[in-house]
């Protein structure tokens, strides 16, 4: 349970998605307005780093025993054509993963040649990084499953890819929220995906109004050590934003519980932007009966969404 959030607050890291605006500061809304729109080109920055989402261009998953992988393919497990024909093999045993690379081929972890190397995956520390060539990656475990993720850090698409589509800035989305702890966390079934469930521990509500009418969604994390982070869905999901919802983080409330849910930040899960991400979706709690018309939109330039 804790991996999944620690893998959340991963991906909070990546997305950029911490505000940096105190709510102690005085509200100046032409500042707010441009703060956002640089919070925005910095989002786009993410996207096409190294570690963004749009590099991405494999997702394989490994079978117990030997995973020979190359663009070979007699392989197991395809790479794209420019990769090798034949790099070397993963082996998974028993929970334990390692890699034989093939003596031709030039593997490295930490800029240090490998021929045989024992893996971690995204769910321990130091996570074993390969790299060859312009590709990259690591071993994924969700649930029972383990996968390689591949990316080419010379993917067209970081080039082809030049802007998320957002709705316009407008600082009455900015709302002033009431988080209400719950005497003892309660269990929410958040959904991947892959079609597993993850039960998270959810510490209360945040309850907030939009045009006169009262609404609440149940985050993660526990809002004493760390903001709380929203998955949810409302009625432009799936017209004008993306069909699985959207992510949001939303800063530790106060001694008081008031706290702002930002909706000009809510952004589409790296599954709108690549088909190799393992998304969680909106638990059914956070499916909002109103549309939320803020944030970003989908993007045309992904047709295949």
């Amino acid at each position: 349970m804790y991996k999944f959030n620690f893998r959340i607050f991963l991906l909070l890291i990546f997305l950029g998605l911490f505000s940096c605006q105190s709510n102690t500061e005085k509200f100046n809304e032409k500042d707010y307005i441009k703060s956002v729109q640089e919070w925005q080109q910095q989002r786009l920055e993410n996207l096409k780093s190294e570690t963004g989402w749009l590099n991405l261009v494999g997702l394989y998953w490994l079978k117990k025993g030997q995973n020979p992988f190359g663009s070979n393919e007699a392989n197991n497990i395809i790479f794209p054509e420019k990769a090798p024909d034949f790099i070397g093999t993963i082996i998974l045993y028993k929970g334990n993963l390692s890699i034989s690379v093939n003596e031709d081929v030039s593997v490295y972890v930490n800029d240090s040649l490998t021929i045989e190397h024992n893996i971690n995956t995204d769910m321990e520390d130091n996570t074993t990084i390969f790299k060859m060539g312009s590709f990259s990656w690591h071993i994924i475990k969700r649930d029972d499953r383990y996968g390689i993720r591949l990316r080419d850090l010379e993917s067209l698409l970081i080039e082809q890819f030049t802007e998320i589509p957002y709705f316009t800035v407008d600082p009455n989305w900015r709302i002033e929220t009431k988080f209400e702890r719950f005497d003892s966390p309660k269990e929410i079934a958040v959904p991947n995906v892959l079609g597993d469930v993850e039960f998270e521990k959810c510490y209360g509500l945040l309850k907030f109004q939009i045009e006169e009418k009262e609404y609440s969604l149940m985050p993660l994390g526990d809002g004493v050590n760390s903001g709380l982070f929203l998955i949810f869905a409302d009625e432009t999901s799936a017209e004008e934003t993306y069909g699985a919802g959207r992510f949001l983080s939303v800063e530790k409330p106060d001694k008081n519980g008031k706290t702002y849910i930002d909706f000009n930040k809510a952004t589409n899960p790296p599954c709108a932007f690549t088909d190799f991400a393992t998304c969680p979706l909106p638990p059914r709690e956070n499916i909002l009966p109103v549309k939320i018309l803020a944030g970003e939109k989908i993007n045309e330039h992904f047709g295949h969404h």
